[in-house]
């Protein structure tokens, strides 16, 4: 097999979301590889840290595969099935992330981080992409 060269289409906070737009793109025959899954499986608040998972495709894929993810629906929606919309510029374009800016997140994430263990507590906020609001569903 000669070298092949991988291009990153998309990149995930965890794992699981980057295994369900594997098994899309792999059933329109794509092959799909993905990087720092399983480290981030070990731990997942150094997801930020190393960048995410990222989900790779050939070169020669890469038009095919981002045709794939335009058509689905990235962001976050309410109970109802509704796009969220950021409160300072009404985008659709939020994703939920964990944070560690609180005094009980980073309490937790030292804690895990020291006895190698899951985190017994995380924090979600949503960010809007377009003007980078972070912003709580309360």
């Amino acid at each position: 097999m000669k070298n092949e060269i991988f291009s990153t289409v998309a990149v995930f906070q965890y794992s699981s979301e980057a295994q369900i737009i594997k098994g899309r793109l792999e059933s329109d025959g794509i092959e799909v590889f993905l990087a720092d899954n399983l480290t981030i499986d070990t731990d997942p608040l150094v997801s930020n840290a190393i960048g995410g998972v990222k989900l790779k495709v050939r070169s020669t894929q890469v038009v095919e595969a981002k045709q794939i993810l335009d058509s689905i629906q990235p962001y976050a929606m309410d109970d109802d099935g509704n796009a969220l919309k950021c409160p300072t510029c009404q985008s659709t374009h939020i994703e939920l992330f964990s944070t560690i800016k609180d005094l009980k997140s980073f309490f937790w994430f030292i804690f895990g981080f020291l006895f190698s263990s899951l985190p017994f507590y995380t924090k979600h906020n949503y960010k809007c992409e377009v003007c980078g609001t972070e912003f709580d569903l309360k």
